[in-house]
């Protein structure tokens, strides 16, 4: 059984596209996504609406959950996005999701417990501790002890530093599956980890894959000196 694990997608479709297709390519039954799904890029409904299609399961991370909040105020964020001020980009990625993106994005757990092929596996945003939490590829068996506290998986999937890494940990499978829409390490290309689940247990690795950069730049580019109360009030929906 292979899944695909994949993380911090940040609204950039061109990056999802690939990152699914290559996926595809390499006979990954399903793909399960450990939050940001929105949050810094063009394309935030299309993100959602692409997973929604692809019926990816997932979790919220920290952006998605600020994203949901922002939302059950709309009069208020509006009027904020139309001001400009810091945070416009991200007022103005919520006010894209229609209402089955919002209700999809809002639905989704902030953990998930698997079992795959007789495995435990949690998967979590940032830690168990939070999804405001770091594991790093520097992290000690007694460090993930402390984030893991009562729980004791046999593998966890991460996100959120967007560095991807696989390791073991104290008995224990540390996957982060680094970025798809927002890789920080120096690898322009997005990444996401490539697990296998048998009898005998686990096995993954870190899967780099190139996408149209110039594509997700340009629109990202776009959007970002096109903010106009006019362009704001068009994108409201649902």
């Amino acid at each position: 059984m292979k899944i695909a694990f994949m993380s911090d997608i940040h609204a950039n479709l061109p990056a999802l596209w690939s990152a699914l297709e290559d996926a595809r390519r390499r006979g990954a039954r399903s793909v399960v996504v450990a939050g940001d799904i929105v949050g810094g890029g063009p394309h935030p409904a299309e993100v959602v609406r692409l997973l929604m299609k692809k019926k990816a399961t997932a979790i919220r991370g920290n952006v998605d959950r600020r994203t949901i909040a922002r939302l059950e105020k709309p009069k208020k964020l509006l009027k904020k996005a139309k001001e400009g001020t810091l945070g416009a980009l991200a007022r103005w990625a919520a006010l894209q999701l229609g209402e089955r993106e919002r209700q999809w994005l809002a639905a989704l757990p902030g953990d998930l417990k698997l079992n795959l092929g007789g495995t435990a596996v949690l998967v979590v945003h940032g830690s168990p501790s939070g999804d405001e939490d770091y594991i790093y590829p520097s992290i000690t068996a007694e460090g993930l002890a402390s984030k893991l506290k009562e729980e004791k998986p046999q593998v966890i999937v991460c996100g959120h530093s967007h560095l991807p890494f696989v390791r073991k940990v104290g008995g224990t499978l540390v996957i982060n599956c680094g970025s798809v829409g927002k890789p920080v390490d120096g690898d322009p290309r997005g990444s996401y980890a490539l697990a296998e689940f048998d009898k005998k247990g686990a096995g993954a690795r870190i899967i780099r894959f190139k996408y149209p950069v110039e594509e997700s730049a340009r629109d990202l580019e776009k959007l970002r000196s096109g903010f106009a109360p006019k362009e704001l009030r068009l994108g409201v929906k649902g």
